[in-house]
């Protein structure tokens, strides 16, 4: 294992119940990398997620994360090793205010850096701020996105998934919500791994990526060499930006 790999996924095979969804799917993701993972919806590209959190788990293959093997590890151990992710759907409690969402996604040996981890969220998503004693709930879906992503940093991971920050959300949104993805990785060095459906922001975005097609990786390469090539133009990019 080279010293800057952080994330190894090999030869993965998911299942639930009878059905695979991933087959044999590897994926690597360096310290201080952006890598995204493409694809049609129904591809498995949530479902690679899900799996390197550990619901479901891998039934054949190895997940490597920081030179340990983690592939059999239950979730919370795993969220434990500071990985964090901002799930699909956003999930974040819309009962709880959103300092309240904040502190959930602290965790214990975190709080003596909270109110510092607090404000750096606020200075990247100053909407917060300003909702910062509003339920969740009640927040637009863009400023549910910010806050979803905002929890998962207050664990201060080392590596932060993110599962579809885009959807449903408006064109200058999601150019604001990139945009704070990109300074995280530039300024803090915090290693992303993204799975997105909106292929030419993701690609811009990323120094690698991955192109998903049926629970299997079937291209890889530098955002820049996808972002060119006819056939990921063609399935992913016609018809929207050129």
């Amino acid at each position: 294992m080279s010293a800057e790999g952080l994330l190894k996924v090999e030869g993965v095979e998911t299942y639930y119940g009878n059905i695979r969804a991933l087959a044999g799917v590897t994926v690597h993701v360096n310290r201080g990398e952006i890598v995204s993972l493409i694809g049609a919806n129904g591809a498995g590209k949530s479902t690679l997620m899900m799996t390197i959190c550990g619901a479901p788990q891998a039934r054949t293959g190895t997940i490597t994360f920081d030179g340990t093997d983690i592939t059999k590890m239950p979730t919370h151990l795993i969220a434990r090793r500071r990985i964090a992710q901002s799930p699909e759907g956003r999930r974040i409690f819309p009962r709880m205010t959103v300092l309240e969402n904040l502190q959930m996604g602290a965790g214990l040996d975190n709080l003596k850096y909270f109110n510092e981890d607090v404000e750096k969220i606020f200075t990247l998503f100053p909407r917060l701020k300003e909702r910062q004693s509003q339920r969740g709930g009640t927040l637009s879906g863009g400023e549910q996105q910010m806050l979803s992503i905002g929890r998962a940093l207050m664990a201060r991971p080392k590596l932060l998934l993110l599962d579809e920050p885009s959807l449903g959300l408006a064109p200058l949104i999601v150019k604001g919500i990139f945009e704070a993805i990109r300074k995280l990785n530039k300024e803090e060095g915090l290693t992303v791994f993204l799975v997105e459906q909106n292929a030419f922001a993701a690609l811009k975005l990323s120094d690698r990526a991955y192109v998903m097609v049926n629970g299997q990786v079937t291209m890889s390469g530098t955002g820049k060499e996808l972002l060119a090539d006819p056939s990921v133009r063609a399935a992913y990019l016609e018809g929207g930006h050129h």
